[in-house]
């Protein structure tokens, strides 16, 4: 049994983001030590190709190299690393995974069970009981998890990695520039044919939608005309599905460039938020519900929770 706290890290390597998150950790606390997010498109082309791209992978061993350094300097005890959506698809992902290990960190490619099992764990932490869904919207695939939290504990009734997330279906349906509505309902059919039989499953509704990661973090960032991401102002905002849905029109008719401009939006997601935005909408609308609540508690509090409880 681990008595106190522990210092960990956690690292997310997905099809969009590089993302770390160091903190001291007990079984009911997590106190953040350092959090960094960079957006390094590893699945860039991987829609319509079987391979990672060296310049994308190169990206994701840069960053990691910078976060070995700051995992050595903050002393941490015990490193835990994932690899998700864009890992799972690729040809060459074993040859990317030895490349990160030079870089000092070898992540685990996780399965979309897993990956939805972490998510949930980590959404749950410090919410409200009740029947949730749990959404994460990623570059490559989206895990949408059904379950009820209550006193702290969380259980999943049913769960599933879809093959539908932001970079996946810009580069199916979207260019650079505007996105017309002709291919704005394209996508729309798409996502909503490939979400729905999740839905159409469900023996119970939720009562409430919590979304994790960054389509859902940075559409409350542009709702609060954040010039500067805050967190603690994101986590635990409330997003009307007509919000999202008026930010959703709102940036399909802008060109890349002008959306590279909105406050709160980071720039090198400014190419992916349109396909994150109607992926969000669609999940409301197939839940049947009229609102989500964006959390900062996401899959790295679930590994995060899972290397402590594992100790």
């Amino acid at each position: 049994m681990t008595h106190g706290p522990r210092r960990l890290a956690a690292i997310d390597i997905g099809t969009v983001t590089t993302r770390l998150l160091i903190a001291d950790v007990e079984s009911h606390s997590i106190a953040e030590v350092e959090r960094s997010t960079d957006i390094t498109h590893l699945g860039e082309g991987l829609a319509t190709a079987d391979s990672l791209s060296e310049s994308a992978m190169l990206r994701v061993r840069t960053v990691i190299a910078d976060y070995s350094r700051r995992i050595a300097e903050l002393e941490v005890e015990s490193v835990s690393a994932v690899a998700t959506s864009a890992s799972r698809d690729a040809a060459n992902s074993e040859h990317f995974l030895r490349m990160l290990e030079q870089a000092g960190v070898r992540p685990v490619i996780i399965s979309g069970s897993r990956e939805a099992q972490l998510t949930f764990a980590g959404a749950a932490f410090g919410a409200a009981s009740g029947s949730v869904l749990v959404d994460d919207i990623g570059g490559g695939s989206t895990e949408l998890i059904v379950g009820a939290i209550a006193d702290g504990e969380s259980h999943i009734v049913a769960s599933r990695s879809v093959d539908v997330g932001s970079r996946r279906v810009t580069e199916l349906f979207f260019g650079d520039e505007v996105v017309s509505v002709i291919d704005l309902e394209r996508a729309r059919e798409f996502v909503v044919a490939a979400l729905r039989p999740f839905f159409d499953g469900l023996e119970t509704r939720p009562h409430t939608v919590l979304s994790v990661a960054g389509t859902a973090t940075s559409l409350a960032a542009i709702t609060l005309g954040l010039e500067r991401y805050d967190s603690e102002l994101v986590h635990g905002q409330v997003l009307p599905g007509s919000d999202i849905s008026d930010l959703l029109e709102r940036l399909a008719a802008m060109t890349l460039a002008e959306r590279r401009g909105v406050p709160g939006l980071h720039p090198d997601r400014a190419g992916v938020i349109v396909a994150g935005a109607l992926i969000l909408e669609v999940t409301l609308a197939l839940a049947g519900l009229d609102s989500t609540v964006v959390s900062e508690h996401d899959i790295l509090y679930g590994i995060l929770l899972d290397a402590f409880a594992a100790a």
